[in-house]
């Protein structure tokens, strides 16, 4: 009976160990974040322009890139980024395609890859918040979808657990917190959306669609990961890895988050 309960109390640990210093972690940046999505305009700017040089460095890393992929990486990124800011999305875009190209003939697709997978997702992000009506609404819809599917699916995850979600891409992810993540933060969309006049139900349907994408995103990463035999894909973030890690749920969502503001018209919010 002993041993049983060292097991036990060896198995909880284990399922928290990680949670104090991924609390601090949020704790210091997500105020952070916010402040900068509250500001918009330069501050929001440059902390995309931050989070895609980020991204270029730990992407050329994976890649096990040259100092010239090294640098050429998030320089490609953060240069994507300013064309989007100074000329438009549709150019910035349409200046994704050859810099990729010019990265595949030189380091291989895998290494080109890295540009279109993290840059959509942040210019996406980029332009929902500077959008002059409703990007800051927007833009806190979509973060509050995501930290709740986040720390749903973490918290649900381990105190239910049960059936793995995708054992063979990753082993730590239980179908009880997918489903705790939709729900949660499908909810916390919903209180949002709301506001002081109580929780929004149509904007249930398009909390729960990021949230489907945002999970389909943390799985997409930790494919990658597994198949590149890596934990994390850095150390930027202690407790949660690196920025891809923290990120890899909006890389996918923010995209679908534009769509449907774009399929609303008169200044509505993204969930109509």
């Amino acid at each position: 009976m002993r041993a049983l309960f060292d097991m036990s109390a060896s198995t909880v640990n284990g399922r928290w160990s990680d949670f104090g210093i991924r609390l601090l972690s949020a704790a210091i940046l997500g105020p952070v974040v916010l402040l900068c999505v509250w500001s918009g305009g330069i501050a929001w700017a440059l902390l995309v322009e931050l989070g895609l040089l980020g991204l270029g460095a730990e992407w050329a890393r994976l890649a096990k890139g040259d100092r010239g992929l090294m640098m050429l990486l998030p320089l490609a990124l953060a240069f994507s980024g300013a064309v989007a800011i100074k000329v438009g999305y549709p150019t910035a875009l349409a200046v994704m395609v050859p810099l990729t190209l010019l990265i595949a003939l030189r380091y291989g697709w895998f290494a080109a890859i890295g540009l279109p997978y993290a840059g959509l997702g942040l210019l996406a992000l980029l332009w929902l918040r500077l959008q002059p009506h409703r990007g800051l609404h927007d833009t806190l819809f979509l973060l509050t979808v995501i930290w709740g599917t986040d720390i749903g699916a973490y918290l649900v995850g381990r105190v239910i657990g049960g059936a793995k979600l995708a054992p063979r891409i990753s082993p730590g992810k239980t179908r009880s917190g997918s489903l705790g993540g939709l729900i949660i933060g499908g909810l916390c969309g919903a209180v949002v959306a709301g506001g002081l006049h109580g929780p929004d139900a149509f904007a249930l349907l398009a909390g729960g669609l990021l949230s489907i994408f945002a999970q389909a995103g943390d799985l997409l990463e930790s494919a990658i990961k597994r198949k590149l035999g890596v934990k994390d894909s850095g150390r930027t973030i202690p407790g949660h890895g690196g920025l891809f890690d923290r990120l890899d749920s909006f890389l996918t969502a923010a995209p679908v988050a534009v769509v449907l503001a774009l399929s609303v018209h008169g200044g509505l919010p993204l969930w109509g």
